[in-house]
């Protein structure tokens, strides 16, 4: 009893209750989504509302439990953990359900399924925070920086092999942990990475020639620059220029020959290249209708033409936000968005207040997760990034969701517990 008090009151109750709201406001949100006359009980089990209480329930407890364990746990057997779900990443590729062009499911018997690549997420989180936490670790030694990534690309690589391109995206995340820790060139990992899509998107608007002339004209332009001031690392510039120029040169082959055509639909959509709003660019188009149809303060709960209509497919899932869009208005989709907002700036702060690498580390970690699936997702929903199907933390209807959020914050939130019990 006295140690139940005790968690209790070293809990940081801000996160805790950012967190209920959030999943309360997905809750309600999918009653509204998935609303039905003939069971209008928001607790009736037959329905998705009521099957996602459960899984609000069993979130919790789970929760509740991990906070329950000794911190140090998570640290002594995070390689175990991460292994774990290597081996489930590896079963589902054998005895995987496919859902919507995705073998990532494992189904467990009565209408129960489980994607491992959810908990695959905070696997990896915690491998990583454990290794980088050991004394002997320095990132600057060649031997720990491929140890780090190869924790991080492999999980990446065997969910990509799920076909699963979304959920692969959000390993890209752990970029901003190994900025925060001092990995080597992890800063213009980030500025090559936001080149690369700016490139790519450039070359698919305005055609590889266009985007040869712009770079031959860069590359004159500082040249001169180099040759008037006499500065190092004219050969460094150059090898740059001769990537980027090779990066351009790839982008036709790789868009014609490597993404599949509803991925290459989606991102010419996106672009404008393509006007298919009654096939392949109809979710987002209805999304958009949706949420601009609510205007500032909305039409009001249950009162969404939009929504009560089926015209958003997937409406309870990836793409919630916009019944939060048209019900609450820009009012309603103000409010979540400032909850994440809050949510990430607080386990920020938390983390910079640890007293261990691996609780620091393991707090940036899921900032980047949930940045990365809240920035993706509500992107998606508006139009300004392509269609790729993941779920809005917290908010998306899916057990393994709520389960692998909910277990990822409350370890956090323990850890921050125990803070003061480190030396």
């Amino acid at each position: 009893m006295n140690e139940r008090n005790s968690i209790i009151g070293k809990i940081d109750w801000v996160t805790v209750l950012i967190y209920l709201a959030l999943v309360m406001i997905g809750w309600f949100s999918i009653f509204s989504a998935r609303y039905n006359e003939a069971h209008p009980s928001i607790f009736d089990l037959t329905q998705v509302y009521g099957k996602q209480l459960l899984w609000i329930g069993g979130a919790l407890l789970v929760g509740f439990v991990i906070l329950l364990i000794d911190a140090k746990f998570f640290n002594v057997f995070s390689l175990w953990i991460y292994i774990f779900f290597l081996f489930c990443l590896f079963a589902v590729l054998v005895y995987g359900t496919a859902t919507k062009g995705a073998t990532a499911w494992i189904d467990l018997g009565g209408g129960v399924k489980l994607q491992p690549s959810e908990f695959a997420k905070m696997a990896t989180a915690l491998a990583v925070a454990g290794y980088l936490d050991r004394l002997d670790v320095d990132l600057q030694k060649r031997k720990d920086q491929i140890v780090t990534a190869a924790l991080i690309l492999i999980p990446m690589a065997l969910v990509l092999l799920q076909n699963d391109t979304g959920s692969a995206i959000v390993f890209v995340s752990f970029i901003f942990v190994l900025y925060r820790e001092g990995f080597p060139g992890a800063g213009w990992v980030m500025v090559a990475g936001v080149t690369a899509i700016l490139l790519f998107v450039f070359t698919l608007v305005w055609s590889q020639k266009v985007m040869y002339i712009i770079l031959g004209v860069l590359l004159v332009l500082t040249l001169t620059y180099y040759l008037i001031t006499r500065k190092k690392g004219i050969v460094k510039m150059l090898g740059v220029f001769a990537i980027a120029f090779m990066f351009v040169f790839s982008v036709d082959y790789a868009f014609n020959n490597v993404l599949q055509e509803h991925q290459k639909n989606r991102i010419l959509v996106l672009l404008g290249q393509l006007d298919d709003p009654k096939g392949v660019g109809y979710n987002v188009h209805q999304s958009k209708i949706a949420i601009g149809s609510g205007g500032f303060a909305g039409k009001g709960f249950l009162e969404g033409t939009q929504t009560k209509y089926d015209f958003v497919p997937e409406q309870h899932t990836d793409f919630i936000f916009c019944t939060i869009g048209e019900e609450g208005g820009f009012l309603g989709t103000s409010v979540v968005v400032l909850l994440y907002v809050a949510l990430l700036i607080r386990i920020i702060i938390l983390a910079e207040r640890q007293r261990s690498t691996f609780s620091r580390v393991y707090g940036y970690a899921i900032a980047g997760i949930l940045f990365v699936h809240v920035a993706i997702n509500i992107g998606m929903t508006i139009g300004l990034v392509p269609v790729i199907g993941i779920p809005l933390p917290f908010l998306s209807y899916g057990g393994s969701s709520m389960l692998a959020f909910t277990m990822m914050l409350a370890i956090f939130v323990k850890q921050d517990a125990n803070r003061l019990n480190v030396l």
